[in-house]
């Protein structure tokens, strides 16, 4: 198999609190009219399962290839029902629903399902003012949570944080959230779906009855965790000739990064994991051993972790969101600690040990 960066098909929701942001920012092509809530640009999960639109695979379905392929497309030694990160932009024109999705531990419990959700959110436009709700500000009782989110004054109980664009938000599984209005933000996660919604109305703006309500709260509060305080961060960053690599934030699910690439960069061989490329910039020459590949403003794609050695050439200044399956210790804490940084400013990336 000759490996090369492969791009799918994007999965539309159009939930009440999305507009227009996707296509007037990023200048994604091929979008709908009407609101684009969330375009999902990586996903393996369930009928939302990506699309191969380039290249030999084209049709292959990421679901597939990931159960096909586990060493050469995931990493050496992989295996799993899915692969393993989602990935996707979402327009928070409007507030999202105050919400938390399952940990591994209750999504195999309550749900029955492989793993949990746990995630970040790396903002990349945010109006003045604009604030994201996570987490709570102190211990509350089950009851005094409950009256809070009856009463919808999540201010109470929860933590507001401003926001501005290059912020980046690690949320454990469990850890109750909401962002916007006035923000887009690209989302990294592991491959899950699970939520429980604390608020009176679906994501369509649908009211529920009180019954449904008061139950979708219990649930919500069943699954409540709060080992975890997030905060907006910037990142710490790396430079290498005129490029920059920030390294966002990492966990044992993922890492995100943002580079910002004036001049080519040569992506090394890992064999052990692949990397998955979002382009927010100016478009980007992709070069490997068998060819070369565009990546556009508002595209995605994988490089599988057999591809080898990808040089990226920027056509201006780039600007690319990277995640990945990360191994903390060689991939995080060694090139960080090199730079000088300090374990504190290291841990404050996520769940980091």
């Amino acid at each position: 198999m000759h490996w090369y960066p492969l791009k799918l098909t994007a999965h539309i929701r159009h939930y009440v609190f999305g507009d227009r942001l996707i296509p007037e920012h990023l200048h994604k092509p091929g979008l709908p009219d009407g609101i684009i809530a969330e375009t999902w640009e990586i996903s393996d999960y369930r009928d939302t399962t990506g699309t191969v639109t380039n290249g030999s695979l084209v049709g292959r379905s990421l679901h597939d290839l990931t159960l096909t392929y586990p060493d050469e497309l995931v990493g050496k030694g992989w295996r799993g029902p899915h692969f393993p990160l989602l990935e996707k932009f979402i327009d928070a024109s409007h507030m999202l629903p105050v919400h938390l999705h399952a940990d591994d531990e209750t999504a195999a419990r309550v749900h029955h399902e492989p793993n949990g959700k746990t995630e970040a959110w790396h903002i990349l436009w945010a109006a003045p003012g604009a604030t994201i709700l996570v987490g709570l500000k102190a211990d509350f009782s089950r009851q005094q949570l409950f009256d809070a989110f009856v009463a919808q004054d999540y201010d109470a109980v929860m933590s507001r944080y401003p926001i501005q664009a290059g912020d980046t938000i690690y949320v454990p599984g469990g850890i109750i959230h909401s962002f916007g209005p006035d923000a887009l933000v690209f989302e990294v996660q592991q491959t899950s779906d699970l939520g429980q919604m604390v608020m009176p109305t679906d994501l369509y703006g649908q009211q529920h009855d009180q019954e449904q309500w008061y139950a979708n709260i219990n649930a919500a509060l069943d699954e409540l965790k709060t080992h975890y305080q997030p905060r907006p961060n910037p990142g710490l960053t790396l430079e290498t000739g005129g490029n920059q690599r920030t390294l966002c934030c990492a966990g044992p699910y993922f890492a995100l990064e943002r580079w910002t690439l004036t001049e080519p960069y040569i992506e090394s061989s890992h064999p052990q994991r692949c990397v998955t490329l979002s382009n927010v910039g100016a478009p980007v020459q992709l070069e490997f051993a068998n060819g070369t590949e565009q990546l556009q403003q508002g595209e995605s794609c994988i490089l599988p972790a057999g591809i080898g050695e990808v040089r990226l050439v920027p056509e201006s200044e780039a600007s690319l969101i990277v995640c990945y399956v990360p191994d903390l210790q060689l991939d995080i804490i060694e090139p960080l600690k090199a730079a000088g940084y300090t374990d504190r400013q290291i841990q404050s990336l996520g769940e980091i040990s």
